[in-house]
């Protein structure tokens, strides 16, 4: 049993850092690899594209990302897998969330200022620059 007194935790400062032996610990926020062993929860309030990288792809070969919107709006791309083929997107509004599967290419871009929780394991997260802006 634990001692420590419970506080809060700002998840928009923090994440929180889940571990496959059940430990769940508040940390730093890591957006691209990281040798943690777990998955992160991190929440983002973000107000324009630069805050969502939305000139980079991001990648994680690890795991699954769920990508949640709590309110604002967003709409995700995945990257297609074919040259000829073209981006799929998913709007997202505020309550709903996208499950982008692993390996898969994705950005996001805004419909207005919102606050975002993403839930995936960042090792080998990988962020490549777009060369096919509009």
């Amino acid at each position: 049993m634990t001692t420590t007194p419970l506080s809060p935790i700002d998840l928009f400062a923090s994440a929180l850092h889940i571990h496959p032996d059940g430990d769940v610990r508040a940390g730093e926020r890591r957006m691209t690899s990281s040798d943690s062993g777990g998955w992160q929860l991190a929440t983002f309030h973000v107000e324009t594209d630069v805050d969502v990288h939305a000139d980079h792809w991001e990648m994680h070969p690890q795991a699954d990302e769920a990508v949640c919107c709590l309110t604002g709006g967003v709409r995700l791309y995945l990257r297609p897998v074919r040259p000829d083929d073209t981006e799929d997107m998913v709007k997202l509004q505020p309550g709903t969330a996208v499950i982008v599967p692993r390996g898969r290419w994705h950005r996001l871009e805004l419909d207005a200022p919102s606050d975002l929780i993403s839930i995936t394991l960042r090792h080998g997260t990988r962020l490549e620059e777009r060369t096919d802006t509009r």
